[in-house]
């Protein structure tokens, strides 16, 4: 995965698969500015997984849509978190499942012998935190990308 970057995005959905640390800052910055409801988020307590459904920016398009002089994109994407122990949320009522949240980027903190904690941080001061037993992220486009609602890119306040 060490060669992939942006300027290669296509209409090909993206799969992605994440082992290390190096592997996941890519990930995390292709969902970054990714939005989607409490509902979109499940823990298999039993199978030691998570997924998340997305509604991702393709920033691997972003240059391409400039350039070309149409509109900015968003894809459907499902992101799943195998070798899971536990989940714990931070910041957000996990019940409520209209609320909207917005992930800014994923954080690895590694422990002893490949455990770690994965952090999906939130806009709003929120967080989703992941004990696994190893690395093992998946990220996988699950529909033709659609113009983004907003028909902007997403911007940060400093």
């Amino acid at each position: 995965m060490a060669d992939a970057r942006f300027e290669d995005g296509d209409e090909t959905p993206l799969r992605l698969r994440a082992e290390g640390p190096e592997d996941l800052s890519v990930i995390s910055a292709l969902v970054q500015d990714a939005v989607f409801s409490a509902a979109d988020m499940a823990w298999q307590a039993k199978r030691h997984r998570f997924a998340l459904l997305l509604n991702r920016f393709r920033w691997e398009d972003r240059k391409a849509a400039e350039t070309a002089g149409r509109g900015y994109e968003r894809v459907r994407t499902l992101l799943v978190v195998e070798d899971v122990q536990a989940v714990r949320s931070l910041g957000f009522d996990r019940g409520d499942k209209d609320l909207v949240l917005s992930l800014l980027s994923l954080d690895w903190a590694a422990g002893e012998d490949g455990t770690g904690r994965l952090t999906l941080v939130l806009a709003g001061d929120g967080a989703v935190a992941l004990e696994v037993e190893a690395l093992d992220v998946a990220l996988q486009d699950v529909t033709r990308p659609y113009l983004a609602p907003s028909g902007k890119v997403p911007r940060h306040e400093d």
